[in-house]
């Protein structure tokens, strides 16, 4: 069809699936602008009336279960049937076990069929979210494309896309593909599924671009540090600059993670990874950008107990008497100074904040603001 004679303008609605293909041709290689939004329904999901004492989350997904059991017990009814039938309902993003259960109540085939036809036609949120509730519980290598596809709407769809690839064996190549085209939420779900998964086939990709540093990273940066065996890589001999980065990146969330379930008092190797990181960064060139991550992470030795960083008194004082040696070394002192644009504000305000905490006199010439 010409564009001006195109599905939006001869009325037809586009379809989740569509809309996603789309924006991703668009931007084949990172996130989709906003996540996707809008969405061709306009984002329009059913309200759920205001809680009542009677209600019971246990009850959620009840109606579209049932409205799943009506629909495998008609053989004659579609899937465009269905779409109508769950239209309205409150639709769970997550994995729903009274949604798991109808599905696993049905002929396994006509499930598959049903779900990917919700997945690919789909105009509404409802009816795409429980084609994706259907293909978490039986899909095969075949459906790996479609469920990546639709899980760029990563507000939309992300809980139960990174479910459903997340059950399929050897599915951590597929879960790091979609990792690196979500953001926001949809990238703390695609994350958590991939750390679960335990694919030794992504180490390394999540050795090294895991952790995008967004605040939302706080969420998982903690079990990927655990599932990517990022003291042992750390640790290494010699270390390349994209891991040292990663590194750094990993540390700094767990300065300020703790609220979101990442800190180093839930990381055991904590102390190890610390000095060996510090070890690697003492070896490079010296940067402003890499004399800021040390003195954020000095300052967090400062105010922090040994308990908060997972080890002993002695260890604690050794550490943070190690970052400052390496911040009071002239070559990156004088690297810091060089380095550092007062147009940064961000970096200018790191300076100023935790510089005189420490001692540290590399940035007296920029005084308060």
């Amino acid at each position: 069809m010409s564009r001006t004679t195109g599905p939006e303008q001869l009325g037809i609605p586009t379809s989740y699936f569509d809309h996603a293909m789309r924006l991703h041709r668009a931007h084949p290689d990172g996130p989709l602008p906003n996540e996707g939004r809008p969405c061709p329904d306009g984002d329009e999901r059913p309200r759920r009336a205001s809680r009542s004492k009677k209600w019971d989350a246990r009850r959620q997904g009840m109606d579209v279960a049932a409205a799943l059991d009506a629909y495998f017990a008609d053989p004659g009814a579609t899937p465009a049937d269905l779409a109508d039938a769950v239209r309205g309902l409150s639709a769970p993003i997550g994995h729903n076990p009274h949604i798991a259960a109808a599905a696993l109540r049905a002929e396994r085939e006509r499930v598959r069929r049903t779900g990917r036809w919700l997945v690919r036609r789909g105009t509404r949120h409802e009816a795409v979210v429980v084609g994706l509730a259907l293909l978490a519980e039986d899909h095969d290598d075949r459906d790996i494309p479609l469920i990546q596809t639709i899980g760029l709407l990563s507000h939309a769809t992300g809980p139960l896309a990174a479910h459903a690839l997340r059950r399929r064996r050897g599915s951590g190549a597929a879960l790091a593909w979609l990792a690196q085209r979500v953001s926001g939420w949809g990238r703390v779900y695609v994350m958590e599924a991939l750390c679960r998964s335990y694919a030794p086939e992504t180490r390394d990709w999540m050795l090294r671009h895991g952790c995008d540093g967004d605040y939302l990273a706080g969420y998982y940066t903690g079990d990927l540090a655990v599932a990517s065996h990022l003291a042992e890589a750390i640790r290494a001999d010699e270390v390349d600059d994209e891991l040292l980065a990663h590194t750094t990146r990993v540390l700094d969330v767990m300065t300020w993670g703790a609220p979101l379930g990442t800190s180093f008092a839930h990381y055991p190797p904590a102390p190890a990874v610390l000095d060996a990181h510090l070890r690697h960064l003492a070896r490079r060139q010296p940067t402003v950008v890499r004399y800021l991550a040390v003195v954020r992470l000095a300052a967090h030795l400062h105010r922090s107990t040994p308990e908060r960083v997972s080890c002993t008194p002695e260890q604690h004082r050794r550490l943070l008497a190690d970052h400052l040696a390496l911040l009071e070394r002239n070559d990156w002192a004088e690297a810091a100074r060089a380095g550092l644009d007062p147009t940064d504000g961000y970096h200018v305000e790191v300076a100023r904040t935790f510089a005189p905490q420490l001692g540290l006199h590399a940035f007296d010439g920029f005084g308060p603001g």
